[in-house]
């Protein structure tokens, strides 16, 4: 791992965690990153479910199992009573194969009560270690992210540096035509500049920078007020 496990594990210490297979927001971790699933993680998953699969297999067959014996139990009890403590050979028989059903019954039943002691010791066991790798993983995630976020910062404020002198050097070449243009239009008149098909005409290029801002403007409100209604 790259960081100490360690330090992983003091922060788990006394924390209850969640059967990681079964917390959607533990599989978003992979999904939502649109990464291939790293295999140590893939096994532990696979292995889990494995086991949460035969506990809950366990469990419900020794549900079935407690039926089974209740049934054949109720069976015993009615022949006997039936028979008034003479059962008859068939009654007899169907009593003794009863008997020998329940007695494997007990023994399914202690076999399946040992494993489901130790089954959630090892699901416990996967977890945690599935717990480690993940916090691993999302530790280099976290680590690689703030690199980036840091690293386009630092773009984002070269290119404002950068903005702010072409803003001015902007404003500089415009006062200079500007200044250009009013010179030669007083001296030379409108009709030789017209002549010289010299475009540039400071008010209606403010005309139209003032419509532009209007039209933006404009919009801005208008979807203030949709962002509202909806």
């Amino acid at each position: 791992m790259a960081r100490s496990e360690n330090a992983f594990r003091e922060a788990l210490a006394g924390k209850k965690i969640p059967v990681l297979t079964l917390d959607n927001k533990w599989h978003q971790l992979f999904t939502q990153a649109q990464t291939e699933i790293p295999a140590e993680v893939r096994r532990g998953e696979e292995r889990l479910n494995e086991l949460l699969k035969r506990q809950g297999k366990l469990n419900t067959e020794s549900k079935e199992i407690r039926k089974l014996k209740k049934r054949l139990m109720a069976e015993i009890m009615e022949l006997a009573d039936s028979s008034g403590g003479n059962p008859s050979a068939a009654a007899e028989k169907k009593m003794e194969e009863n008997r020998r059903l329940i007695s494997e019954c007990n023994e399914k039943l202690e076999d399946y009560a040992r494993e489901l002691k130790l089954l959630p010791e090892e699901i416990d066991k996967i977890n945690y270690r599935l717990m480690l790798i993940t916090m691993d993983i999302c530790y280099q995630r976290i680590a690689e992210n703030t690199r980036e976020i840091d690293g386009i910062d630092e773009w984002v404020k070269g290119i404002r540096v950068e903005i702010k002198k072409k803003l001015i050097r902007k404003g500089e070449n415009e006062k200079t035509v500007f200044d250009l243009y009013s010179y030669m239009h007083d001296i030379f008149g409108a009709e030789v500049i017209e002549i010289f098909d010299m475009k540039y005409n400071p008010e209606e290029r403010k005309k139209a920078q003032a419509e532009r801002a209007a039209r933006r403007k404009a919009d801005s409100e208008k979807k203030k007020i949709e962002v509202k209604k909806a």
